[in-house]
């Protein structure tokens, strides 16, 4: 017996799995030249239930953070924070979850921040920032550029949290207090997370 029957490879079904290796290949090829890789989501072709993040990459240039989340906790909800009021959402996913920059922008932050644990700022093009709070593992550094759909993190439960969620913020400036409802704001953009 060569080594090619053992494998599989002298027969039908190897016959298949090669050209089926070589189709995977070439996609593959083609989304690294054209720089693809990285935000390469497919689009949505169901509609989710209410709650839900949709799609992750949006025509515009635009996408949701994560794919699947429900919003477990509103923007504007009066509360104990510091600024008396929620100033972004909990979208309740699993630990691990890729959580994905909403457009394109640069790193001005990535490290840890109090109570938001492990966090990732960006400065939008649009001179907003975005900022992604509790992950359990960062994967991009200050100075980087991002464009919609690039990973930046996975979500998790750290600093101050009661579970793994990713709470996301948007904000004027760069400073706390200048809070923007995040859902109306990636509405703009043509991204809907309700």
């Amino acid at each position: 017996m060569t080594s090619e029957t053992r494998h599989g490879a002298g027969t039908a079904a190897g016959a298949r799995r090669r050209r089926a290796g070589l189709a995977s290949g070439a996609l593959a090829a083609v989304l690294l030249v054209a720089g693809a890789a990285d935000t390469a989501v497919a689009a949505q072709t169901h509609p989710r239930a209410p709650g839900h993040a949709h799609a992750l990459t949006h025509l515009g240039g635009w996408a949701s953070p994560v794919a699947g989340g429900r919003v477990s906790q509103k923007y504007g909800i009066k509360g104990k924070w510091a600024a008396g009021h929620h100033t972004g959402i909990d979208l309740a996913v699993p630990r691990g979850t890729p959580v994905r920059s909403v457009g394109s922008g640069t790193v001005v932050f990535a490290g840890r921040s109090g109570a938001y644990g492990k966090a990732v700022t960006i400065r939008m093009h649009d001179g907003h920032y975005t900022l992604f709070a509790h992950l359990s593992r960062i994967t991009v550094q200050r100075g980087q550029r991002v464009r919609a759909g690039t990973w930046i993190g996975r979500s998790g439960n750290s600093g101050r949290t009661t579970g793994p969620h990713l709470h996301f913020e948007v904000r004027a400036q760069r400073g706390y207090g200048s809070d923007v409802d995040p859902v109306a704001y990636l509405a703009r953009k043509g991204v809907r997370l309700v």
